[in-house]
């Protein structure tokens, strides 16, 4: 049941944004980023690759892994266990790569097929992800890619959009936690699902 402030807030999204172009699921999670962010102008910048949503809903009532690059983008999902490999992830002298990169890589090697990777906050989180697009063993479900910043975050999404990658991205250097994890939670619903970590 969708509280009353919240439906009060769709109406209001809806009223100045228009949704004819998109299909019935598109519709949910732009709705869904627009509630989260009241950002009209990052919902209209947002890509869906095809069959992206749809291989998202699959993992969610699948129970596949969901990974996310920070603790602030699973704090954003209620919903539905996730994880985070960068608390287990040391740095390295030279910053580089970033311990973003290095969690990213591991989530990858150990959850390489069906998972979903929800990027709302590192550029090169989503670069290493965008790397292994080239491999031959990466299959995701879904791939949310919306890093925010001014070092990095346009051109990853720029390299997404050019993958074979199931992704739901933008364009542009707006994004972020709340952005990533709007997403996700729509897909939940859209699922029908709703799990709730102990």
């Amino acid at each position: 049941m969708i509280h009353p402030i919240e439906q009060r807030s769709y109406e209001i999204l809806s009223s100045e944004f228009d949704f004819s172009n998109f299909g019935e699921f598109e519709q949910a999670v732009l709705k869904r980023v627009i509630h989260a962010t009241a950002d009209f102008e990052l919902a209209a910048s947002i890509h869906i690759a095809a069959n992206a949503i749809e291989g998202g809903i699959s993992a969610v009532e699948n129970r596949h892994p969901v990974i996310c690059d920070v603790e602030m983008v699973r704090a954003g999902i209620t919903s539905y266990p996730t994880l985070c490999f960068l608390k287990n992830t040391v740095p390295s002298e030279s910053g580089l790569p970033t311990r973003s990169y290095t969690a990213m890589i591991a989530a990858a090697n150990n959850y390489p097929r069906e998972a979903v990777f929800v990027v709302g906050c590192a550029p090169t989180a989503l670069e290493a992800l965008v790397e292994l697009s080239a491999t031959d063993w990466f299959h995701p479900a879904l791939i949310i890619g919306l890093p925010v910043g001014f070092v990095g975050a346009s051109e990853s999404k720029e390299r997404l959009l050019s993958t074979r990658l199931p992704f739901i991205t933008n364009e542009g250097r707006k994004g972020g936690s709340p952005a990533a994890s709007a997403v996700f939670n729509a897909i939940v619903r859209l699922a029908g699902e709703s799990y709730h970590e102990h």
